[in-house]
């Protein structure tokens, strides 16, 4: 399966679901690139921004799990990794 390249977005709205959360990224790691989390000021929601590189079944792996659990919101790019003869 070819790999691609892929952003994640997840959102936080219940702060009990961190530990969740980052059980489930730490068992995907093989495949994140670069992992960035902010607070968001004045307010109790938190912001977790992934880069990934793997096939689509692994990124389809991480989100779903990730978009099951309450209180947490997940959205996902995708981009083809291009063959530099194309």
């Amino acid at each position: 399966m070819e790999k691609r390249i892929g952003s994640v977005l997840i959102l936080l709205a219940d702060k009990l679901a961190a530990p969740q959360v980052n059980s489930i990224i730490s068992n995907h790691s093989s495949i994140i690139i670069g992992r960035q989390g902010l607070p968001v000021r004045d307010s109790d929601i938190g912001i977790i921004s992934l880069v990934l590189e793997g096939t689509t079944d692994q990124i389809g792996s991480l989100t779903g799990q990730l978009g099951r659990l309450q209180g947490v919101e997940v959205k996902s790019v995708v981009l083809k990794i291009k063959d530099k003869n194309e």
